[in-house]
């Protein structure tokens, strides 16, 4: 047995007032298997880390799905491409951390790690699960992936898109700001 759960337990647990012994050893007992669960929830969360694949992409929204209670990420990496990576369910402790985690870096830059979840009933597919995410920050999006971004908004209509990109006074190369785009997105949008 590992007797470094028990020590860092009975440190938690403080020191053991005269005739307290046996609520004392309660509680030292009681912190050693919750500090075994924590442990084990820890090595899991660290396999899938190691595990995980990682992408960059920028973090454009983040909602939870009536149906299943999970959050689902709506991501642009730099092809610019709509990816959706979803979260344990948000009842759950992990799931509403990484759901909080999510809202809180909408509109910036994240570098996601992934993994595989086989769908429930379903062995043949496979859903994108998402296990971390780390902020890269906000700055700037590139041109052709902000255009991309706008097109879609569009419903593909590339003369409103266009027209958008125009009467915003964007750029037609380099970089687009965060806001600047949320504007002309919310124009579209709105």
């Amino acid at each position: 047995m590992d007797y470094s759960l028990v020590i860092a337990a009975a440190q938690a647990a403080g020191p053991c007032q005269p005739g307290e012994e046996a609520a004392w050893g309660r509680r030292v007992q009681t912190l050693t298997v919750d500090l075994h669960m924590i442990a084990k929830q820890a090595a899991q969360d660290v396999d899938r880390l190691e595990s995980a694949k990682t992408f960059v992409a920028f973090l454009e929204k983040a909602e939870v799905e009536e149906t299943s209670r999970r959050g689902l990420l709506t991501l642009r990496p730099p092809s610019g491409d709509v990816e959706n990576i979803r979260t344990e369910q948000e009842d759950t402790d992990r799931g509403r951390q990484l759901i909080e985690r999510a809202r809180s870096l909408v509109g910036r830059w994240v570098l996601i790690y992934r993994y595989n979840e086989e769908k429930a009933g379903n062995r043949q597919h496979n859903v994108r699960m998402l296990a971390h995410l780390v902020d890269l920050g906000d700055g700037a999006i590139s041109v052709n992936m902000a255009k991309k971004v706008v097109l879609d908004d569009a419903a593909g209509v590339v003369a409103r898109a266009q027209a958008a990109w125009e009467s915003a006074g964007l750029p037609d190369t380099g970089t687009v700001g965060v806001e600047q785009l949320q504007k002309v997105r919310a124009h579209l949008t709105g």
